[in-house]
């Protein structure tokens, strides 16, 4: 799985989402390896921080959006950005 294909599904899914929605990083990974989709999440919360630093998402920490330039740790969900 390329990386522009991993930031693609999470660009769509969170879109298909709509505003103010959120996504948990494992349904991208479900999507894109059904079968062995653990190994994709590191990929993915990789990603999903370079999205949120180009502004075009937001990760979130218990709801609120958590500083991409930081290290993410624990449960997120991403969302698209507002």
């Amino acid at each position: 799985m390329s990386e522009p294909a991993i930031r693609d599904a999470i660009l769509a899914q969170t879109a298909a989402r709509g505003a103010g929605k959120s996504i948990c990083p494992s349904e991208v990974a479900r999507a894109l390896e059904p079968e062995d989709w653990q190994k994709l999440m590191p990929r993915i919360r990789r990603e999903a921080a370079l999205l949120a630093r180009e502004g075009r998402i937001d990760v979130l920490r218990k709801g609120k959006p958590v500083d991409p330039e930081a290290e993410i740790r624990g449960v997120i969900r991403l969302r698209v950005r507002p």
